[in-house]
């Protein structure tokens, strides 16, 4: 007997107007999954992720996973640029960049992931 994990998985080069449709994406996939309560998060967590490659990563490639797990969520956004991203050190409360990794907090070598559980 198999047993399915539901999960999405998409490769692309992302630009600009990436993040918008890759929202779009994620709160599809929560719709399906029964956990459109989680949708305000993820959509936080994903757009930073794939912002930060458009903003870091020389040839904007990346992998994006979305897995459904017993209690939550995990998305992972994986590209193949060597440099590890930094977290900056000190930031005003005014800075409109440099929380995404402070903010998500959990590298895993260039697969940067995070996840939502439900309350």
């Amino acid at each position: 007997m198999s047993y399915h994990i539901p999960h999405y998985r998409l490769s692309l080069t992302v630009g600009e107007h990436s993040v918008r449709h890759i929202r779009h994406i994620v709160r599809s996939l929560l719709d399906e999954w029964e956990l459109a309560h989680l949708t305000d998060a993820l959509e936080l967590g994903v757009s930073e992720l794939v912002t930060n490659v458009v903003r870091h990563v020389p040839d904007r490639h990346c992998t994006l996973l979305v897995l459904r797990q017993t209690v939550g969520v995990r998305v992972e956004v994986t590209d193949r640029y060597s440099q590890l991203p930094s977290v900056p050190g000190e930031m005003g409360p005014e800075s409109e960049s440099g929380r995404g990794l402070a903010l998500l907090g959990a590298l895993v070598g260039k697969t940067v992931w995070f996840e939502c559980g439900e309350k």
